[in-house]
């Protein structure tokens, strides 16, 4: 059996599950299952182990999101055989071009495992038996697409046709009769009668070779990118940088469009796994635990005359009186409320809020660092209140704004401040006092997590009056979202 490789797709707009995903913490990084000490990607890392014969997995995120993803990683145990930052979002074809010249650097018989990190996957071991035997008809220089066995006539999914049997795989295996985008509803209902029609999971084993010979048939400009990028590339605290420029060569399109509508080298593997790509409110409410009237319930809810809801509350207490299938998601910065037949349009009020440039569809009030997080308390006219986490070892940049002073009150730990070139431990119930244009810069030397209220005073507040020097993170200065 060939080396398998997973590739974890870790891209995202964070707009299906908005509000709790934003663009810059897309739903990869939630964490709904298991007391919330798993998210989706966390999942994805832990479903091919290492210990299971698989080879360490390859990453591919965007630069906003690899912080997030290094501390899902180092969170998981695992070191990968690579992190790789897109420069510019060009869809998965480009993407796995990448990973499958990194992987044939060391194995020419490389076996991709290409999966989303967004998926859920019921039967994990289940799973991994699949990627075996897809990867043994990858081996004969197949590119496997798994199909999932339809149980509703789904209308959200692109469909694909099954058609003949394999030889030598005792009808595990299909040829690939052809593609269907996604349906209306009297065609879905239609392939869910035939039994031929299976959902196209976006989950792949690919011979790693045979799929860049396919490129460079159909799309060789993606395949010149890919190579001219990853030649570019540097090296970044632990992650593969590609070439900016050369990857933007590259058209933005998938990896059906780019070789698997085209090739006569694809197969079909039916899957039944348990499978959700949780591509919306209602596919979530579809898997989550329910009571006796149909509800989900996360946070403090009082539900009267209820049924079918989905309620989600990380603020104040949800009450609903009569109602019936909706959605119901209440975030410390945003409520949505959607009938839950209609949250496939969520992506719409997405797009609302950044036409009319509002941060709601970006940020949480709390933003993740590398060095930990930092929480909007309060704000007004001319001061802000937030709550700073550092963790262990964390160090923000030296840094200077021009228009703003800060006051840090420690509330938990012990903090190592820099203030012009003088340095000061300040513990628990001990504060300073930073004026307009002082360099100045926090650290967290200790074992425990730093607390610091920061209350911040002055005639502009934005997170882009911020000059920095010395970052240990190398963040580039647009970098302060």
């Amino acid at each position: 059996m060939s080396t398998i490789y997973p590739v974890i797709l870790s891209g995202g707009s964070g707009t299906r599950l908005w509000p709790l995903s934003r663009s810059m913490y897309p739903k990869q990084f939630i964490r709904f299952f298991n007391g919330q000490n798993t998210s989706f990607l966390g999942s994805a890392l832990a479903r091919l182990p290492q210990k299971a014969g698989f080879e360490a997995p390859i990453l591919l995120c965007n630069n906003d999101h690899r912080f997030l993803v290094r501390e899902e990683i180092d969170r998981a145990g695992i070191e990968p055989k690579a992190i790789i930052l897109e420069p510019i979002a060009r869809n998965t074809a480009p993407a796995i071009a990448v990973a499958a010249l990194i992987a044939l650097r060391d194995d020419p018989n490389a076996i991709l495992a290409v999966m989303p990190s967004d998926h859920v996957i019921g039967d994990e071991a289940l799973f991994a038996e699949n990627i075996r035997r897809a990867a043994a008809v990858a081996e004969t220089g197949k590119l496997v697409l798994f199909g999932i066995t339809p149980t509703e006539p789904h209308t959200g999914y692109g469909y694909i046709k099954r058609g003949a049997a394999l030889s030598g795989f005792d009808g595990d295996a299909f040829e690939v009769a052809s593609f269907a985008e996604k349906p209306d509803r009297a065609t879905a209902e239609d392939y869910l009668a035939d039994g031929s029609y299976f959902w196209n999971s976006g989950i792949f084993a690919l011979n790693a070779k045979t799929f860049l010979a396919e490129i460079e048939r159909y799309e060789p400009v993606i395949l010149d990118a890919a190579r001219a990028a990853l030649a570019g590339a540097s090296e970044d605290l632990g992650f593969l940088r590609l070439d900016k420029p050369s990857f933007a060569a590259s058209p933005n399109i998938s990896i059906d469009y780019a070789v698997m509508e085209k090739t006569n080298k694809a197969a079909i593997l039916p899957m039944d796994v348990g499978w959700n790509d949780v591509g919306s409110w209602s596919s979530l409410w579809d898997i989550a635990p329910r009571d006796d009237k149909g509800n989900f319930i996360k946070g403090e809810a009082v539900l009267e005359d209820t049924s079918g809801c989905y309620v989600h509350s990380e603020k104040s207490i949800v009450s609903t009186i009569g109602l019936n299938d909706l959605i119901i998601v209440n975030t410390p910065d945003a409520l949505l409320v959607a009938d839950k037949t209609r949250t496939q349009d969520v992506s719409k009020v997405v797009q609302r809020l950044k036409l009319s440039n509002r941060k709601e569809q970006e940020q949480h009030l709390r933003n993740y660092r590398p060095w930990g997080y930092f929480e909007t308390l309060n704000i007004g006219p001319r001061f802000q209140v937030k709550l700073l986490h550092v963790k262990p070892g964390g160090k923000l940049s030296m840094q200077m704004h021009h228009h703003r002073s800060e006051h840090w009150i420690v509330v938990q730990g012990t903090a190592q401040v820099s203030i012009g070139d003088k340095e000061q431990l300040v513990r628990e119930n001990e504060s300073v006092y930073i004026f307009a244009t002082q360099w100045h810069r926090l650290q967290n030397p200790g074992k425990v997590p730093v607390e610091i209220i920061e209350v911040q005073i002055g005639s502009y507040l934005g997170e882009d009056d911020i000059q920095r020097t010395d970052d240990i993170y190398n963040r580039q200065p647009e970098e302060t979202r």
